[in-house]
């Protein structure tokens, strides 16, 4: 297994939509190299929305135990960064498959990028805005002449919607502020915001990672106040693999091995916690192995159960973010038929062995660490 560097190229045409998680770091790739059995390796580049972390563990997992090599695939793994939009990235023919959130690869295919969602990892939203317990914001109604945070980049639409349900216009600066929001929780920790948003993966253990100056402890959940979008009802898919479709076209068995060798990743870092939060730090990220922890164990959450198996696309949940998407205006109309396909997924599931429904899943308990540490 070799591990390189590389700087994803290409020309980004878009830059108002990037991945919704924090930390940073320069753009990086790590590749694997080809089964000594294959008569030919094919190589693959996949373009993350972010920095490695455990949001990406099944991919990084996959890469480790070599499942991507049994498949005769040279996987290379490209890190994303501010300035890079996955959706651009693939279009350009800079990377065969790609990772983001559901409406965002929509906004780019509303704008003529001819893009295919062929494998919904993520069944839930992760997204939650978070306030203080003392701060009497427990509802969206609650953000009327408040001021709210959001990374924006595409990455505001559920918690857009959410005001719009309840009355509130985002973009009337009379009716609620909207600040943007740095990559981490550091306007709602010094309270210079009211709510902050938050991916139950990654922001919100960095507030309780963090230490309370009153007490001298870790913040602890009742000190904070949570809304998640599932629970207000504009949630929407997030992280999925998307490909173009001239590629697909001519390239639907390196889609299905794909797919087969993540999926098993994906199952490695379900039944395999601590293995596979190792192959996630050494892919090298900024946090810690705390956070990664805390990371993984809530990305599985997200991930599993998957009631028609993993990657396969439930139709309800499609339709709600469609329908959600264009009554709260993130798409000016619900997407042409292709915008995504089951038959990749369940075609890569029949080459799969083991549990791939996860129907039994429950979370870990992970211990919160200061700093992530």
């Amino acid at each position: 297994m070799s591990f390189k560097k590389k700087v994803t190229g290409g020309i980004l045409l878009i830059v108002a939509m990037i991945a919704a998680a924090c930390g940073g770091t320069e753009p990086a790739a790590t590749g694997g190299g080809g089964d000594s059995d294959c008569d030919t390796v094919t190589p693959v580049r996949l373009q993350l929305q972010w920095v490695a972390q455990s949001q990406f563990a099944g991919y990084y997992a996959a890469e480790a135990e070599g499942y991507y090599d049994e498949m005769c695939l040279d996987v290379t793994i490209l890190e994303g960064a501010v300035e890079i939009v996955p959706q651009q990235v693939v279009a350009a023919g800079d990377a065969e498959f790609g990772i983001a959130w559901v409406p965002k690869m929509l906004a780019s295919r509303e704008q003529g990028v001819d893009l295919v969602n062929i494998a919904q990892v993520f069944q839930r939203s992760g997204t939650m805005q978070v306030s203080w317990a003392d701060s009497g914001i427990s509802s969206p109604e609650d953000w009327a002449g408040k001021r709210v945070g959001t990374w924006g980049f595409g990455n505001e639409f559920e918690l857009y919607a959410a005001m719009r349900q309840a009355g509130i216009e985002p973009d009337n600066a009379d009716e609620v502020t909207i600040v943007q929001q740095p990559f981490d929780m550091s306007l709602l920790l010094n309270r210079e915001i009211d709510a902050a948003q938050a991916m139950i993966y990654n922001e919100y253990a960095q507030v309780l990672e963090a230490t309370n100056p009153d007490t001298g402890e870790l913040y602890q959940p009742e000190d904070l106040n949570v809304i998640f979008y599932e629970d207000v009802g504009t949630a929407m898919l997030q992280d999925h693999v998307f490909a173009d479709a001239a590629y697909l076209a001519d390239n639907e068995q390196v889609a299905i091995d794909f797919l087969a060798a993540t999926f098993r990743g994906w199952m490695f870092c379900r039944d395999e916690f601590d293995a596979c939060v190792q192959h996630v730090l050494d892919s090298g990220p900024t946090l810690g192995e705390g956070h990664m922890a805390w990371q993984l164990n809530e990305i599985n959450a997200l991930v599993w159960p998957s009631p028609d198996g993993i990657g396969v696309m439930d139709q309800a949940a499609w339709d709600q973010t469609v329908d959600i998407s264009v009554e709260f205006a993130v798409l000016g109309s619900a997407p042409s038929d292709g915008a995504f396909r089951t038959d990749l997924a369940e075609a890569a599931l029949a080459k799969v062995s083991g549990d791939s429904k996860g129907s039994g899943f429950a979370k870990a308990d992970v211990e919160v660490t200061p700093g992530g540490e």
